[in-house]
């Protein structure tokens, strides 16, 4: 690309994407969700980064969106949109004109120049893994992983039309990647047992040979590369193992194995001359092969956790590589220099807590790193090292000076081990300060007394523990009925706390360590529970879509049935006590916001996917959320409530959402005042439609929640109908892309065509999983597991199910690894059958231990 065209590119992002943020040029402002001030964390990176064609370009397709920087300095130029997956995949075309991205489903195609969304191509497979330009520039390859057949489909570039499939392997298929000539596609996927490498002719689409990578293993991480000149092909196998194998295309044979490092090879590159071959692995190193020789050539060491992808520019000058550290590294190529680091994409945020002052925002990450952050600018203060593990709890100290961290399981290369010491930090130094010496194997919750004298430390089956804080010596331990303890909460004035178990509600008090009172009910081990601000009333989550909420000194129960989907719930009061905030589990996506005393729903939000913590700022005025995919979120709570209308709030009820969008199909044709005329042209039609669907942050909600409105009922063709109407405006404005966007979505949301069995996932696993599967109609699901000999071990009752999806962790069939004894099983192969009204379907899986 030249220079002009680079400039002209800048110009157009900036002018279209992000008027809404007044020309902000701070990456952390740029796409937000509706009501967001702000962004931490740019998201994590799934899949691999890739050059531009002309080298000028860097992309990363991360939680949030795809991230294009600049290729040589590593400036963040724009975030192109919010439609990945966690299995995202993306790739430039050969012109460098158009870049491909895809979440699980759907593949978009987005022009270069302008930022535009060109095409979206719906992909038959359910879970796209993989995604290919041809050579030729015409065509784009897909597979899919976790699907029924291992399918190869390949898209017309310019129509998104379908020009045909390949079944290429039994089940999943992982990687594919077209010869240099484009007239072949080598692929990477599960057959007979195996994990197989197979090269397909692609103008027949006949096998031309055939090799196996892995016996009797699941091609979970395997990636592939074409050398340059076309006849190399390199394999490696992800975390399990700790080679590369190179082939020989013409002979179809092993012609050498790279062996180096000391730990699972996530990720693969040639250099753009063939010589050399670069190589990402779990033991945060990586190596340069010489090809031709097999020789290690260098090895380099800059990242401090698993490096998962590596490649190299096509005009040679640059490599680049990503760790789980959140880091990319841009080197030059001749002398491997470091010239360039981009930072932000983190792994995720399980925990956050706000300094006592409001000024800083402390973040607990599964990259085993404690980071402080300036609440207004969003800017990294300092970073606290010294976590083996994920940090799974942390807080604050009432006076600002200390924070005090916990982490969790660790697990490496077939191995795992728990972090198990509670750390305490000095906040101004940054240093370690002393340890508290847990139960080994034991994820610990931590948190101070609101005096910051105490320091509790508690966990699954154990008795909470008191510590010193300031000298973190052991104090005592409370003696009581323990058992699958949930959360735990001090009283606003450090007197008195509060825990909760399958068996009921307890409240001690902690100068006489006695028990004060139990009140009935039961809360869900990892629904937490919280104290209101005045003291009076504490809140958790129940068994199913209830919230209840006991008042301490007359054990009246209130119950708010939620309506939240998942195992999970976050329960919340605002700091003036006035209102209770509750969200679901990870893919859930609402907000809801509660009158404590009656139950009334004061107002209905929609998160991005994911969530994990929700906390407020000490003046009540922030509330930061915390996200699995990276990112911690800034809210103006205040805003929350402001009684300015929205234009696309039609119903006027304080939130944009799909009851906005039936009202205004509701009215279409309607002439004359009318506020479902949205952009006030006189006419209610498309145009408004578009305008509500582009103000609609998520599309979460099911076919089934819409209900009816106006005696109007929503159906997939008259979804159908509006995108087609929607696809006659003007694409390039954002507001039709974020519309057409949403109707796109909406479409998948209604039943599917049939009722089929998913494979479960992880696979092979220890010691959960999830079993997938969608309702073409409703039906009573049950779910039975047998051990390899015919046994029957366990039994999932689930009732009846609504048609439907029913494939993210929010909504699948969970198997905890135990039989119905609650035993747990030994490793080994099972099978699991689904009977869902006369449908009934068998798959295998795998426990490895």
């Amino acid at each position: 690309m030249k220079t002009t065209r680079n400039i002209l590119f800048l110009i157009i992002l900036f002018s279209t994407y992000f008027s809404q943020n007044s020309f902000s040029e701070d990456y952390m402002q740029w796409r937000l969700p509706y009501g967001a001030k702000m962004r931490i964390g740019k998201g994590e990176i799934y899949g691999k980064i890739a050059f531009s064609p002309d080298s000028s370009l860097l992309a990363a397709a991360s939680s949030v969106g795809v991230w294009i920087y600049d290729g040589y300095s590593g400036k963040e130029l724009t975030l192109l949109t919010a439609t990945t997956g966690y299995d995202s995949t993306l790739a430039f075309s050969p012109d460098g004109r158009t870049i491909a991205c895809n979440n699980s489903n759907e593949v978009y195609l987005w022009d270069v120049d302008t930022g535009t969304l060109k095409l979206t191509i719906r992909a038959r497979s359910k879970y796209i893994s993989s995604i290919a330009f041809n050579p030729n520039g015409q065509t784009l390859a897909t597979c899919s992983y976790y699907y029924e057949n291992g399918t190869i489909n390949f898209w017309n570039v310019s129509t998104g039309a379908l020009i045909s499939t390949i079944i290429a392997h039994d089940s999943d298929i992982k990687t594919i990647s077209f010869s240099p000539d484009g007239t072949k596609l080598i692929s990477s996927g599960y057959e007979g047992g195996n994990t197989t490498m197979k090269l397909w002719d692609v103008l027949t689409n006949e096998l031309k040979t055939s090799f196996i990578l892995a016996e009797n293993r699941f091609p979970y991480d395997t990636k592939i590369a074409y050398s340059p000149d076309g006849k190399t092909i390199a394999t490696c196998g992800g975390r399990w193992t700790a080679h590369i194998s190179l082939w020989d295309v013409a002979s179809s044979s092993l012609k050498n194995t790279l062996i180096g490092h000391t730990g699972g090879i996530y990720d693969i590159a040639f250099s753009p001359d063939g010589k050399t071959l670069a190589s990402g692995s779990i033991d945060k190193t990586v190596c340069l092969w010489d090809v031709a020789t097999g020789e290690h050539k260098t090895t380099i060491i800059a990242h401090t956790d698993y490096i998962t992808s590596v490649a190299y520019s096509p005009d040679g000058n640059t490599f680049a590589s990503y760790g789980q550290d959140g880091i990319i590294i841009l080197r030059n190529t001749e002398n491997l220099d470091q010239r360039a680091t981009i930072t932000g994409h983190i792994s995720g945020f399980p925990r956050i807590a706000f300094s006592p002052d409001g000024n800083t925002l402390v973040s607990g990450s599964s990259d085993k790193t404690l980071r402080l952050w300036d609440t207004t600018t969003g800017k990294i203060i300092k970073s606290f090292v010294g976590h083996i593990g994920p940090i799974v709890s942390i807080d604050f100290s009432p006076n600002g000076r200390t924070i005090v961290s916990s982490g969790g399981i660790v697990f490496g290369d077939r191995w795992f081990a728990a972090d198990y010491p509670i750390r305490l930090w000095d906040v101004s130094s940054g240093s370690q300060i002393a340890t508290i010496n847990a139960d080994a194997g034991d994820t610990y919750r931590v948190s101070f007394s609101p005096d910051g004298r105490l320091i509790t430390t508690y966990a699954f089956e154990r008795k909470p523990i008191f510590w010193n804080a300031h000298t973190a010596k052991y104090l005592w331990t409370f003696r009581g009925n323990w058992d699958d303890v949930g959360y735990m909460a001090f009283s606003p004035d450090g007197q008195r706390f509060v825990y909760g178990n399958t068996d009921g509600i307890y409240l001690w008090d902690i100068i006489s360590r006695k028990q004060i009172a139990k009140y009935s009910g039961s809360i869900p081990i990892a629904t937490n529970i919280v104290f209101s601000p005045d003291g009076n009333t504490f809140a958790a989550g129940g068994v199913g879509q209830e919230v209840h909420l006991w008042n301490v000194y007359t054990g009246e129960r209130n119950t708010i049935i939620t309506g939240h989907d998942g195992r999970f719930k976050t329960v919340l009061f605002s700091q003036d006590g006035k209102t209770i905030l509750t969200a679901g589990g990870w893919d859930d996506g609402r907000l809801q916001f509660w009158e404590p005393e009656t139950g009334d729903l004061k107002l209905l939000l929609y998160m991005p996917l994911g969530l994990y913590t929700l906390a407020f700022s000490p003046d009540g005025k922030t509330l930061a959320s915390s996200h699995e995919g990276g990112t911690i979120l800034l809210w103006d709570y205040e805003a929350f409530f402001n009684t300015t209308r929205h234009a696309a709030d039609v119903n006027n009820d304080g939130v944009v959402d799909i009851h906005d969008l039936v009202v205004v199909a509701a009215n279409f044709g309607q002439i004359g005042p009318n506020d479902a005329d949205v952009n006030g042209d006189g006419v209610v039609d498309i145009a408004d439609l578009i305008l509500v669907a582009g103000a609609i942050e998520n599309a979460a909600a099911t076919p089934t929640a819409f209900g009816l409105s106006n005696g109007f009922t929503l159906t997939k063709s008259i979804v159908q109908n509006w995108v087609t109407q929607a696809q006659e405006l003007d694409l390039s404005d954002i507001g039709v892309q974020r519309g057409l966007q949403f109707l796109e979505h909406l479409l998948l949301l209604f039943a599917p065509e049939k009722t089929a069995l998913l494979p479960n996932y992880p696979n092979p696993f220890n010691p959960e999983t999830w079993i997938p599967y969608q309702l073409s109609e409703s039906s009573d699901v049950t779910i039975e597991i047998y051990s390899s000999d015919g046994q029957l071990i366990r039994t999932l009752e689930f009732g009846e199910k609504t048609a439907g999806l029913y494939r993210n962790k929010a909504s699948a069939a969970y198997w905890d690894g135990k039989n119905d004894t609650g035993e747990p099983v030994a490793s080994g192969v099972y099978y699991y059958t689904l009977t869902a009204g006369h449908f009934s379907a068998t798959r295998k899986m795998l426990i490895r231990k």
